[in-house]
């Protein structure tokens, strides 16, 4: 064995990293197929790798050299526990992503603000609880939270459906939830949205799915948060979109940078590539559909741990 190798396994050995998740319900299995694979990727690499729940009040987060936040797919139920959590994890030691950009990431106003910085984006209003409701009367639109995940509380309406759309509207303001309203822009029912994904600075793989919303479904509804997907070879155009995007992500003043990003992206009315969410917080990796990807998430972990 090459020299330089046993120094990093005995340098990763080290590392003991935490992988934050969910907490499923009693008896059921978590939904995040990728955290076996990628913890036993990190031991293959030398590196101590536990699986906590972010919500366990007995898991000793200073003990890590760095906590990943991985899969804690029930956030968008809880924000503000949530993002104190990450707050408190990120004093305690180093936090993946940041605890800055998650308070900025899990709060979906923030595609105002990359629309604010010229990044094409899905054109969206905002309606806080109080707020008269405007929806467009002349083409299908959504409507979802601004703090949701895998099309949670979301819904897709023609103009002469206003009265539901009204209902899931006073529902969601009863609930103290603000709403966006977004065209639905029909190139996603053929040609899909795109994922792209990048970790420890570069772009690790893409994927491409189709339509979640179908006409019809009501939005408390459970949906198939990824159906038909597949591995996607990203345009030069999508690329494009998807670094200025993660340039416009705030800076963070401590210094730190993202271990990990995914930049969902859609066709606009002009055909180009616009950007519908940005998840900076615990998206979806797919290893599973790109197993090549593993041991490059595993080395970026490792590192970041190191760092």
């Amino acid at each position: 064995m090459r020299m330089e190798s046993v120094v990093a396994r005995t340098a990763a050995a080290r590392a003991r990293i935490a992988l934050a998740t969910y907490r499923p319900e009693e008896g059921a299995e978590s939904l995040d197929r990728d955290l076996p694979v990628l913890r036993a990727a990190l031991e293959g690499a030398g590196a101590e790798a536990v699986v906590g729940y972010w919500d366990d009040p007995d898991v000793d987060w200073a003990a890590f050299d760095l906590v990943v936040i991985r899969s804690t797919w029930d956030y968008s139920w809880r924000v503000a526990e949530f993002v104190a959590w990450a707050e408190r994890c990120g004093k305690l030691t180093r936090l993946a992503n940041p605890a800055a950009v998650v308070r900025w990431n899990t709060d979906k106003r923030y595609i105002g603000d990359l629309a604010e910085a010229g990044v094409p984006t899905v054109p969206t209003r905002y309606l806080a609880p109080g707020a008269p409701a405007e929806f467009p009367d002349d083409r299908e639109y959504v409507v979802k939270p601004t703090s949701g995940a895998g099309a949670r509380l979301a819904a897709r309406y023609r103009p002469e459906e206003r009265e539901t759309a009204l209902r899931q509207l006073e529902r969601m303001h009863d609930r103290g939830l603000t709403a966006m309203v977004q065209p639905y822009l029909t190139s996603i029912d053929t040609a899909g949205e795109r994922a792209l994904q990048y970790y420890g600075g570069r772009l690790l793989h893409a994927s491409r799915k189709g339509a979640v919303l179908a006409p019809g479904t009501a939005y408390d509804a459970d949906k198939v948060a990824h159906p038909r997907l597949e591995p996607w070879q990203p345009t030069p155009a999508e690329l494009a979109v998807a670094e200025r995007a993660l340039a416009a992500v705030p800076r963070r003043t401590d210094g730190s940078e993202l271990l990990y990003a995914r930049v969902d992206l859609v066709d606009g009315d002009d055909g180009n590539p616009c950007v519908m969410e940005l998840e900076l917080v615990e998206p979806n990796l797919f290893l599973w559909l790109h197993p090549e990807s593993v041991p490059v998430v595993a080395e970026a972990v490792v590192k970041a741990a190191l760092r």
